[in-house]
């Protein structure tokens, strides 16, 4: 922490943007549909089957993530049937996924008793895929390093 942030006791995290983010993904069932978003589910019998969650569950998390942007509402038919509506990632719900692989990555780490149960890697590669904090130019960056200071274009 560098600054007037180096004193913990003299500063509050007020407008935290990680409070912020946790008000709308702070819930298991939150960051369980959007795993199965990006795994490819659209349809609400898809969340609710694949995370084992109540259709009532489902629906109050799909209405939060639609409203925060993150997912996009759009219906469709099929033959015969009353229209329904599929739940597609937006920009918005794509960038959260670097922080939900470093909540995976951490769970195979952590709490697999063996080897973690699905690999990421990149299809073009093979090569693993992993999550972590680099510098704008793609350097890795460790804790050693990371530099916190007040960001003077927030000051409004």
């Amino acid at each position: 922490m560098e600054g007037n942030l180096a004193d913990l006791s003299a500063w509050e995290p007020a407008g935290c943007s990680i409070a912020r983010a946790l008000d709308i993904v702070g819930t298991p069932s939150t960051i369980l549909i959007l795993r199965e978003a990006y795994y490819g589910t659209r349809r609400f019998d898809g969340f609710t089957g694949r995370i084992g969650i109540t259709d009532a569950a489902a629906a109050k998390q799909l209405r939060k993530l639609t409203a925060a942007g993150l997912l996009e509402k759009r219906p469709y038919q099929e033959r015969g049937q009353r229209t329904r509506h599929e739940y597609i990632l937006t920009q918005k719900g794509l960038d959260l996924l670097p922080a939900v692989v470093a909540i995976w990555q951490w769970g195979d780490k952590y709490l697999q008793p063996g080897p973690a149960p699905l690999m990421r890697f990149d299809t073009r590669t093979g090569e693993p895929v992993r999550a972590g904090l680099h510098t704008a130019d793609g350097a890795e960056v460790d804790i050693e390093h990371l530099g916190i200071r007040v960001n003077d274009d927030s000051a409004g």
